[in-house]
């Protein structure tokens, strides 16, 4: 693998901890505001929102720039937006700090999928993928934990100001390792756009959204469910979330492997195994040793579905597919806004903590379903055409001799 997947993996390492670091760091924050938990709660949605937003809005500025430049351009602005929530006055400039470095992060991911599977040969690019993807993982093993201790050891704004840091690694590996990458010729936002009229994009989209929104439907909760139902002490969620994050890690690598094997088989095992063991969690989320089991493999499933979706949506929108990478990105993030919405009502409804992995289950076996449909009309795409074709040749007159 070129060395430039691995600045494209420092980027992500760096994304990966501040959108998910912010989660152990809310009880500080908000007592340094002044404000309820839930009101810190908006510098997590905000930040989704700003992803699912940030995605098509600036990698359709950046149809105008080289993909290099633009990659340099968002990691800049991931900086600044970290930047400005170590440095925030009051929590209204702290949520634009996050709103700010979140708008980067599904052009980058979007962006760098092009990049890092135009890095490598045909037959690698799953595997490409997932390297970079790989930064996003191991920053759930080691940056989200590690941040959270220093922003509870010594104050949440050095642990923005160490990502800020991780930034500029960052930018300055993508400006010394990434090769010069122009502007494909004949790249405008109206070619982009086309992508999204191939219903087979739209599928992948859809499976994104429900695959990666049924793990969040369980995790969202996994800290009451852990400390309610299952007994665990509150100090041992951070290690459930790190075993969680190894899942993640291991769940990218075999489906990068393997999604440059047999792609569609790859996402039919892992949205079929994901949706099982979500059902079975709501079994073994009340055993301790159980419940580790299943927080590991939901972590694995569910990440192992994303180098195949992310390639996906790259083959099937050819010739243009950054917007629509991009855009499949923000419908991660939006995935995790549903099924975190989804897993809080059924809880509300008095169904219990275990509840949302139902709700998990659900959206999981939908994208399963999906997922067959996809390979139906992809399978019948060439016999339609044959006919149509056949077709042709019978209305085409023969011509008579004399």
């Amino acid at each position: 693998m070129p060395l430039a997947l691995l600045a494209l993996a420092v980027g992500a390492f760096g994304i990966g901890t501040t959108e998910f670091v912010i989660m152990g760091l809310l009880p500080q924050i908000a007592a340094d505001y002044g404000v309820t938990i839930p009101t810190a709660g908006l510098l997590v949605t905000g930040y989704a929102l700003g992803v699912v937003i940030g995605a098509p809005l600036l990698t359709a500025f950046g149809t105008k720039v080289s993909r290099k430049r633009m990659l340099m351009l968002l990691m800049g602005l991931f900086v600044l937006g970290n930047l400005l929530s170590a440095l925030a006055p009051n929590f209204g400039v702290m949520l634009t700090g996050r709103v700010v470095a979140s708008l980067a992060h599904g052009s980058f991911f979007g962006i760098g999928s092009v990049v890092a599977a135009e890095l490598v040969a045909p037959e690698k690019k799953a595997g490409a993928i997932a390297t970079m993807f790989t930064g996003l993982t191991v920053a759930n093993i080691v940056g989200v934990p590690l941040g959270t201790f220093i922003g509870q050891a010594v104050g949440w704004r050095i642990t923005f100001a160490i990502v800020a840091a991780l930034g500029v690694v960052g930018l300055l590996g993508i400006a010394r390792l990434v090769p010069a990458m122009p502007r494909p010729e004949g790249t405008r936002l109206r070619g982009e756009l086309k992508a999204f009229r191939n219903p087979q994009v739209l599928l992948a989209m859809a499976m994104t959204v429900l695959g990666f929104g049924g793990v969040f439907a369980a995790i969202t909760y996994i800290a009451p469910m852990m400390t309610h139902v299952a007994g665990y002490a509150d100090g041992s969620v951070t290690w459930l979330l790190v075993l969680f994050g190894i899942g993640m890690f291991l769940g990218n690598l075999l489906g990068g492997r393997f999604a440059d094997r047999a792609l569609m088989p790859m996402l039919y095992t892992a949205l079929g195994g994901l949706a099982v063991v979500l059902a079975l969690f709501t079994v073994t989320a009340h055993d301790k040793i159980l419940a580790a089991i299943t927080i590991l493999l939901v972590g694995a499933l569910g990440f192992a579905t994303v180098p195949p979706l992310q390639k996906r949506v790259l083959d099937q929108a050819h010739g243009a597919p950054t917007l629509a990478s991009a855009v499949n990105i923000g419908a991660f993030n939006l995935g995790n806004a549903l099924s975190a919405w989804l897993g809080g009502l059924v809880i509300a409804a008095g169904l219990g903590y275990t509840a949302p992995n139902w709700v998990g289950a659900v959206l999981a076996a939908t994208a399963l379903g999906l997922a067959f449909w996809s390979a139906a009309l992809e399978r019948r795409a060439p016999a339609v055409e044959a006919a149509a074709g056949a077709g042709a040749d019978v209305r085409t007159p023969t011509p008579v001799h004399h």
